[in-house]
C-alpha cells in the first residue's frame, strides 16, 4: 500500500506549537524563528490539507474542532519520534536543557555558563532564551526561569524564589544631562520612555512608587528587557531596568539610575517536576543560579 503524502515536518512542528502554546508569536519564540515564519507555516499547511486547522479568537488563534482532532494525533507522532531518538541515540555527555527568560540569558547567565560546561561538571548546557514555558512533563525542558511577581502553579512542578530585584529607571549618563528633569515624577513621566511590549510595566512602576498622577507614556517600545537596556545604553531613552540586569553597566558607568526608589515588581524563580526536584543536576544548578544571581 501506498503511503499517502505526508505534509511538511517543519509545518507540522510548527502547527504543533501553536496549538499547545495558543499564539503564533509564543510559537515562534519556543521554536526561534519570526511569528511571519509560523503563519506562513500554518498557511501552507491548511492549504496543502485542504482544511481549516485554526481560527482567529481574540488576540490568538484557537484550533478548529478538525484542528484539535489533527493537533492530538500530530502530538502523539512527535512524542514517538522523541521517544525513538532517546533509545537509539548513544549515551552522551550529560545536557541540561533550561529555558530561560531573554534579558536574565542575555545579560547575566551567558558569561557565567562555562562554569556549567567546564570542569567538575562537564555539562552540554541547552540554554534557550524565551517567553514561552516548556512542557516539563513532557521533556521540553529540565528546568525553566522566570521573572513574575506571583507564579501560577503547575501541577507536578515545584518553584523556587532565586532573587527579588529592585526595579528602578536607568538612563545613560550623556541622556541624563541633556535631560535633567527626568530625575523627578513630573519630568519623567514626559521623557521618550522606553517599553518592553506594552507601558503595563511603567504604569506599574509609576504606581508602586508613589507617583498616582494620570501619565501618558510614549516610546518605542522592543519586547524585552535586554533590548530595552540596550537601547537605554545608546541614549535612546529611559528603560525600566533590575539591579541584576544592570549590576554591570551600573558599576562601568555605561547607565545610571535616573531616581531613587524602592519598588520591587517580581521575583526571579527556578521551575522544575517535583519528582526532580532533587536530582544532583538540578539541586547544582540551584545553587549555581542563587551565587550567580546573589554577585
Amino acid at each position: 500500500m501506498t503511503r499517502p503524502r505526508l505534509p511538511s515536518l517543519i509545518a507540522l512542528r510548527a502547527f504543533e506549537a501553536v496549538g499547545r502554546r495558543g499564539s503564533v508569536r509564543a510559537a515562534g519564540d519556543e521554536l526561534a524563528v519570526s511569528h511571519t515564519v509560523v503563519s506562513r507555516h500554518l498557511q501552507n499547511l491548511q492549504r496543502s490539507l485542504g482544511v481549516a486547522l485554526v481560527r482567529a479568537e481574540g488576540r490568538g488563534l484557537a484550533l478548529t474542532e478538525a484542528g484539535r482532532q489533527f493537533h492530538a494525533e500530530v502530538t502523539q507522532a512527535f512524542d514517538i519520534i522523541a521517544r525513538a531518538t532517546t533509545a537509539v541515540r548513544p549515551a552522551a555527555r550529560p545536557t541540561l536543557n533550561i529555558w530561560c527568560i531573554p534579558g536574565l540569558a542575555n545579560r547575566r547567565l551567558l558569561a557565567r555558563l562555562p562554569e556549567l560546561t567546564g570542569p567538575p561538571r562537564n555539562w552540554d548546557i541547552n540554554l534557550q532564551p524565551t517567553l514561552s514555558h516548556p512542557d516539563l512533563a513532557r521533556g521540553e525542558a529540565d528546568a525553566e526561569i522566570v521573572y513574575a511577581e506571583d507564579l501560577e502553579r503547575v501541577s507536578g512542578t515545584l518553584a523556587e524564589e532565586l532573587v527579588r530585584p529592585r526595579v528602578f529607571p536607568v538612563a545613560s549618563p550623556a541622556y541624563l544631562a541633556r535631560f535633567p528633569e527626568i530625575a523627578t515624577f513630573a519630568g519623567l513621566a514626559r521623557a521618550s520612555l522606553i517599553h518592553e511590549e506594552s507601558t503595563a510595566q511603567w504604569e506599574r512602576w509609576f504606581a508602586l512608587a508613589g507617583h498616582h498622577d494620570p501619565v501618558i507614556l510614549r516610546g518605542q517600545r522592543l519586547w524585552h528587557a535586554h533590548l530595552a537596556i540596550e537601547a537605554a545604553r545608546f541614549g535612546q531613552g529611559v528603560a525600566l531596568a533590575n539591579e541584576v540586569l544592570v549590576a554591570d553597566d551600573m558599576r562601568s558607568g555605561a547607565l545610571v539610575e535616573v531616581m531613587p526608589s524602592s519598588v520591587q515588581m517580581g521575583a526571579y524563580r527556578l521551575v522544575a517536576l517535583k519528582e526532580r526536584w532533587d536530582e544532583p543536576a538540578i539541586v547544582a544548578l540551584r545553587a549555581w543560579l542563587k551565587k550567580v544571581l546573589a554577585e
